[in-house]
């Protein structure tokens, strides 16, 4: 694995164009990425497959991964994402079975109701005719009109449009009025979902661990005005003849990274795809609660404001609540502990208010 302590900037020179060297003694490194997310260690893996290459990954944070992270208490908590989306034509998948991890595919719960808790099957099935009734509408407007957000499309005094703008919530980050049909188009979404039972993020950080990496290592300016790029880092100057940056957009856009000369039509693509708000709270349930294994609950079903409980992943006494959109941005604005309020209130008042 990475160390913290990792320097940079003292290996051997070699930097190559078509097996020839071009820069002898200038730069420090052929290639240097910033960010150790998914992004930047799948681009490390495909530079280490040319051994002539010579770069090095900063990340600021103390862990790689970005945002898969992987704790284990009893068990793998994955406190980032935990889900392989389109699970069946997704890279990772076979690259993480390639390194030993077990694929769960068991398919998720989120369109049922367990105990039809206030939501009748009959109802059940309505909201998911919805549902796809509505993502077609999307696939239609993406191809046939100019771009436009998605709520145009729900139906007007649609019964289920609360329900449907929650789930847009958990998906993208954002309520339909602020979600582009061409974007949510352009997803390819196979309706396959798997999970690592060993956890997402320890698989991403097994992915990577071999790459050279430096951590706390946050780059603070990157001048693209000579020769080569210079760097600022806590470490001092590194130098490269090319960057790869793959931090996220939100962070770009808001001038994270100083760059010289400034590089404002980037910082506007940036700013033009902003990334929406989901959190996770995982809640630890006693062991006499019978709860079904991988069941599910919506909280509410008449309202956006409402979260979405994964009863017992993998059989563990654990329920996993998602929360999205304006609903998730206004709990962070509280303590953690807003989350777990909000939740307890929402299982309350499905269950009674012994489950607190």
């Amino acid at each position: 694995m990475p160390r913290k302590g990792d320097e940079i900037g003292t290996e051997p020179q070699r930097t190559y164009d078509c097996g020839k060297p071009v820069i002898p003694a200038l730069a420090d490194y052929d290639v240097i990425i910033i960010g150790a997310g998914a992004a930047g260690l799948a681009a490390g893996r495909r530079l280490a497959d040319d051994p002539r290459v010579k770069f090095r990954i900063l990340e600021a944070r103390s862990r790689i991964g970005g945002r898969a992270h992987t704790i284990t208490k009893e068990f793998p908590l994955d406190l980032g994402c935990g889900w392989l989306h389109s699970a069946d034509i997704n890279p990772f998948t076979a690259i993480l079975s390639g390194l030993g991890f077990e694929i769960d595919k068991s398919p998720p719960g989120w369109g049922r109701q367990s105990f039809d808790l206030g939501f009748s099957a009959k109802d059940q099935a309505a909201f998911m005719d919805a549902m796809q009734a509505f993502r077609s509408a999307i696939e239609k407007a993406a191809s046939d009109e100019p771009d436009r957000a998605v709520a145009t499309l729900l139906p007007e005094d649609g019964r289920f449009n609360p329900l449907v703008a929650a789930v847009t919530t958990y998906a993208s980050g954002v309520e339909p009025d602020r979600l582009s049909t061409a974007d949510t188009a352009n997803y390819e979404d196979t309706g396959i979902n798997w999970r690592i039972a060993e956890g997402y993020g320890a698989g991403i950080a097994r992915f990577g661990a071999a790459l050279p990496i430096t951590l706390s290592c946050p780059v603070t300016r990157v001048d693209h005005s000579g020769p080569v790029i210079r760097l600022t880092t806590p470490q001092g100057i590194v130098t490269a003849a090319k960057v790869v940056v793959t931090l996220p957009t939100n962070l770009l856009a808001s001038d994270a990274i100083n760059f010289d000369p400034p590089l404002p039509e980037k910082r506007a693509a940036a700013a033009g795809l902003p990334l929406g708000v989901a959190d996770k709270l995982i809640l630890a349930v006693d062991g006499s609660l019978d709860l079904p294994k991988d069941g599910h609950l919506f909280g509410r079903t008449d309202r956006i404001e409402t979260a979405s409980y994964h009863l017992r992943p993998f059989g563990r006494n654990l329920i996993e609540a998602y929360f999205g959109g304006q609903l998730a941005a206004n709990l962070e604005h509280e303590r953690p502990a807003a989350f777990a309020a909000f939740a307890l209130d929402e299982l309350a008042g499905l269950f009674g208010a012994s489950i607190k």
